[in-house]
Order: structure tokens, then sequence, then C-alpha cells
């Protein structure tokens, strides 16, 4: 990683005092910790950096001991890291911050109030100009050092003058799982939404709660039954159910991805009863029937490279619907839900069935009966 950088500032031209500046468009939404005089150095042999600020995340490289990191903020237990010029995370626990911080307040919007403000090379007037920004831009705040801001500035460090920035608390956005009332202990969440019951278009949203609150983790397209939502599942309908479902067995034509859920590896002989009439209705079974049903879904094909069962209809009511799957696919399905393999199997790794996850689908106008 490279060192937390030090110093640079901005004037305002059109003004005799200077003014630490920002560049980058956006309010702070973390609490920033990454004040100049504050070196936060690896503790552990080997410390891993992960996706996101949490063990469930996936782990994206490591630091060594003794190695100095350019620390962005911190949530919670960990620090958000700049590392190889992407966004990274390391537990707290396991790195040592040495100095003083005066870190600017969370959920706060940083606003330029001069017509003019330039943005220094370091905490100063002396300091070399390296860019400027103008009345009502919106600055990424990294810490406040004295009366300079420390700020991202197109790809590097700049300061301004704090006298021509209005620092405002925010609140920040609400994200939609922070409304539903019906999730109870669950700690993970795949929201599935449509515009509409008709349409096969989905969008795929995971939630996780982590320390209390709840952080979006990833987003991706997907697609519904070939009819789009169900009003009323049946079986052989083409469409896909809407509800709150738990999260059942992983699967795969190949070997565990990764996966805590509990996985099953997919064989020549095994099937998804979808016979009515058979005692059988809406489980995993094996070839040959020998009688026990007259119909039934083949697991072994490519749809089912990776994927996991939706627990709907686990009553087995007849005719209710059956085989309702998470997998691989990206024009339509039966009544299952989809999206590339590349999103199931990171969505595979994110489940932790210790977090009670379940997901939920639904046209967006239905909810808020969740």
């Amino acid at each position: 990683m490279k060192k937390l950088m030090v110093g640079m500032a901005l004037t305002a031209t059109l003004a005799t005092a200077v003014t630490p500046g920002f560049g980058s468009i956006g309010g702070n939404q973390e609490k920033a910790y990454a004040a100049a005089t504050v070196t936060y150095k690896v503790t552990a042999s080997k410390l891993n950096v992960r996706s996101g600020a949490g063990t469930t995340y996936g782990i994206i490289g490591s630091v060594v001991k003794g190695q100095t990191l350019s620390v962005v903020s911190k949530s919670g237990s960990w620090y958000k890291i700049n590392y190889n010029g992407r966004t990274g995370y390391v537990s707290s626990d396991y790195v040592q911050a040495s100095g003083t911080t005066t870190p600017p307040a969370e959920s706060t919007t940083y606003t330029v109030t001069a017509s003019t403000l330039n943005v220094r090379s370091g905490a100063g007037t002396n300091y070399a100009s390296i860019g400027s920004v103008t009345k009502g831009q919106k600055l990424s705040v990294v810490s406040k050092s004295g009366s300079w801001y420390k700020i991202n500035y197109n790809g590097r460090t700049g300061y301004v003058s704090s006298d021509y920035v209005q620092a405002s608390a925010t609140t920040s956005p609400k994200l939609v799982v922070d409304s539903f009332k019906t999730l109870g202990n669950a700690q993970q969440v795949i929201l599935v939404t449509a515009d509409n019951y008709d349409t096969k278009s989905a969008k795929i949203q995971t939630f996780e709660k982590v320390d209390g609150k709840w952080k979006q983790v990833l987003t991706a397209n997907g697609v519904l039954g070939q009819k789009g939502f169900a009003l009323s599942k049946k079986e052989g309908d083409m469409e896909s159910p809407t509800g709150k479902y738990t999260i059942g067995t992983a699967f795969g034509r190949y070997a565990n991805p990764g996966t805590k859920l509990p996985y099953r590896k997919i064989t020549a002989n095994d099937v998804w009863v979808d016979d009515s009439k058979s005692s059988l209705y809406n489980t995993w079974q094996q070839k040959p029937a020998n009688g026990r049903w007259t119909s039934a879904e083949n697991m072994d094909i490519p749809a089912y490279d990776y994927g996991f069962v939706i627990n709907y209809n686990e009553s087995r009511t007849p005719g209710k619907g059956s085989a309702i799957f998470f997998h691989v696919g990206t024009n339509y399905t039966a009544g299952c839900t989809a999206t590339s393999k590349e999103q199931v199997v990171s969505i595979l790794k994110w489940l932790n069935p210790e977090k009670n996850p379940v997901i939920i689908q639904s046209p967006v106008s239905e909810l808020d009966k969740y």
C-alpha cells in the first residue's frame, strides 16, 4: 500500500486568505480518520484486505506487518483504505494508529463558498496551487488539519482553506431494506424486483446488516419467468412467485465454489419432481422413477451449473409450483430467478446461513408489504 500522503493546500484566488479545497464531487458518508498527523501500521504478520467491511466479503489481497496504510475512513471496526488503486477494508484490530485526528462530521456535505478557490499541494498558502474549485462545488473531504481541509482532487491529494468551505450535516439516504418490517433476524437479504407483474426483466440487489446498519453489497440485472411475476403461482405457469422466502441448499454441476450454504453436487441421475400427483412432489430425487412419478425436471443442465433452492411451497401443496431456484441464466426462466454465472457464484460465496438470509421477490409497487 502507499504511505498515507500528507500535504496539499488550496487558496482563494480572489481573496488574500488561502483555503484548502476539494476537487471531487460528492459529500463524505463515513467518518474520516486519515488526518495528516496519523500513521496507520499493520501489526499482524499478514492481514487480509477485503472488498467490504466484514469477514463475509471477498479477499482482494493482503498487507504485512509494519506496512503503512493509506486510510480513508473508519466504519465500525474496519478501516477503509486505498489499496493498489482500489478501495479495500482491513480490521482495525490489527492496525496501530499513532497520532491524533480531527475527523469531519459523519454524513456531512462540503460546499465551496468562494467564487474560485485554489487547491494547494500542502496545508498552507506557501504550497503550490495544483488547481481550483468553484462556488457551489461539492468536495470529497478526507480530514481536517488546523484550518485546512484535506481533499481528494482529481485522483490526488489537495488542501483547501476551511474559511471558504461550508460544512453542513446531511441525512444519509435510506436503503429500501431500512423500511422493511418483516425481516425478523435476517441479516442478509436478496431483493429481486421488477417494474410490474408482466415483465421478465428483474433487478437483483443484495444487502447485509453490519454493526446494526444495512449496507448494500451488490446490484445486478436478472430475469424472471417468461411471463413475469405470479399473482398466484401454479405449476407450469412460467411465472416466478412473489414473496419472502428462506434459502435452501446450494447446488451445482461442479465442485463447491466457496459457499457456506449446504452444497450438493448434481449428478446425471438427479431430478426435481414436478408431478403434482406424486408423494414426492417438489423434492430432489434420483432416477429411475420406478413408478414414483410421471414427470420430473432434469437437474444436470447448464442453467444449474450453480444455484440455490428458494424455499417455496415447502408444504408441497399439489399444483402450487415446484423447482423454484436461483440459478444461471440471462434470457428468461420457467418460474425461477436467474442472473449471470459470475453473479450467482458471487452471491453464493457471500451467503452465510448464520446470518439467516432471505430472498424477497416483488414488483416495486408492492415493496411496502415487507
